[in-house]
């Protein structure tokens, strides 16, 4: 695309912003306790080829307040999804953008979205295709980060959906792909994620977080089954809400539920090891709909986990990229076979930005991961159109890709405001 003189004012004015976004605190700051250390300033990659263009076409038809929004928020840190590639080409890619952190001095957050039966076929599908070009895949990621600092986020969904398992309360998990091997594909599953963790945690300066879903998907007990099978006690932690829109007030709760549990499981009493069924989560004795419930939950663990010192407990991230008006639910009375609340919903907005200021001694970071203003597929809320009834039966972009309406209504709905 040329440089047009409104292009250059357009991208003149990105740069000046993401110098005015740079907080100015030590890069090296000591944290207590966090893996991610206190006053981190994370790494804003290059901002998506369509979101300038949709930036450009707002300034050129006067529309510069919303302009400006979108301008802040593609220059507000966020994670780099790294979905493919192979070999020298993937470590000279990822020592890429290593190099462009470095020269800012921020922590960049990597997302590896390449597990085999990644979203076992649904709008995420792909990923590698066998356990040896998963591991060479990783290998080669390491290789990118080096000695570097660094944070990667391992698979979003990847525990949250794991092909022919049966789950720690006895349910046959759903996703069973017929090309995978039901008598080791979810055995495959754990070993990988076990293998990323130990290849990333020997470089000595990259922080590691596993999937642990979201407060209105698995119950705390099971997740945090399957983070201890997946390595966690390993890794640096979790990561909770990734590409959803559940508040930040619930994660929170949520995250503390599964690092508990995960103690109480590992570490607690001797007939309580391995029996992470037990654990209370918001499903009961909570109510998972009625927050005022949720105290219930708390008042469990209190009285069996009890106090334990934070660095003796399992840390987490929050995605708090589009959750700022929380999650949605479909029209009362809508008939869809699936409301796919997940996909696209309307009218979110941006939630909190990227800090380690997170008032939780768990929660090491609020990171924006899932990067705001980009498609989470062709929802059509199962009525096999192809076409969104929740947006006026349009289709929706391909997931990944731009979604000029969805960025719009994330600015304007944003919260805190973005001015």
């Amino acid at each position: 695309m040329p440089l047009t003189p409104l292009r250059r004012r357009v991208l003149s004015g990105l740069a000046a912003t993401a110098a005015a976004l740079a907080v100015a605190v030590p890069f090296n700051a000591v944290p207590a306790q966090a893996a991610i250390p206190d006053g981190t300033r994370f790494y804003t990659p290059e901002p998506d080829h369509d979101a300038i263009r949709q930036i450009v076409d707002l300034a050129r038809h006067g529309q510069w307040q919303l302009a400006g929004q979108l301008t802040r928020m593609v220059l507000t840190p966020q994670a780099v999804w790294v979905t493919g590639g192979s070999g020298k080409s993937l470590t000279r890619s990822i020592k890429s953008e290593i190099n462009r952190a470095s020269k800012t001095r921020t922590l960049p957050v990597f997302v590896a979205y390449n597990i085999p039966f990644r979203d076992c076929a649904q709008f995420s599908a792909g990923g590698a295709t066998s356990v040896a070009e998963y591991k060479a895949w990783i290998d080669a990621f390491a290789a990118g980060i080096g000695r570097s600092k660094a944070a990667v986020l391992l698979e979003p969904d990847g525990l949250g959906i794991i092909p022919w398992y049966t789950s720690i309360n006895g349910a046959q998990e759903w996703c069973q792909p017929a090309e995978a091997d039901p008598a080791t594909a979810a055995s495959d599953r754990f070993a990988l994620l076990n293998y990323a963790v130990d290849r990333f945690k020997a470089l000595g300066h990259t922080n590691v977080y596993l999937d642990g879903t979201h407060s209105a998907w698995l119950g705390s007990g099971d997740i945090a089954d399957r983070l201890v099978k997946a390595g966690v006690q390993k890794a640096d932690g979790f990561f909770v809400d990734v590409s959803n829109y559940e508040t930040t007030e619930r994660q929170l709760k949520y995250g503390n539920w599964i690092s508990k549990c995960i103690y109480y499981g590992t570490q607690g009493p001797d007939f309580a090891r391995g029996h992470f069924e037990w654990c209370a989560s918001q499903y009961y004795p909570a109510n998972p709909n009625d927050f005022s419930t949720w105290g219930l939950t708390d008042a469990w663990y209190d009285q069996n986990v009890g106090t334990v010192a934070p660095d003796k407990l399992a840390h987490f991230v929050v995605d708090t990229s589009r959750n700022g008006a929380g999650p949605w639910a479909a029209p009362a009375g809508v008939t869809w076979p699936d409301p796919q609340v997940w996909c696209n919903p309307p009218d979110r907005g941006l939630g909190l930005r990227p800090t380690t200021n997170t008032g939780d001694p768990l929660a090491d970071a609020f990171l924006w991961v899932k990067t705001p203003g980009q498609s989470d597929g062709q929802c059509d809320r199962g009525t096999g159109t192809g076409l969104d009834p929740a947006r006026n039966n349009t289709a929706d972009p391909a997931a990944g890709a731009w979604f000029p309406a969805q960025a719009i209504e994330l600015v304007q709905n944003a919260n805190p405001p973005l001015h």
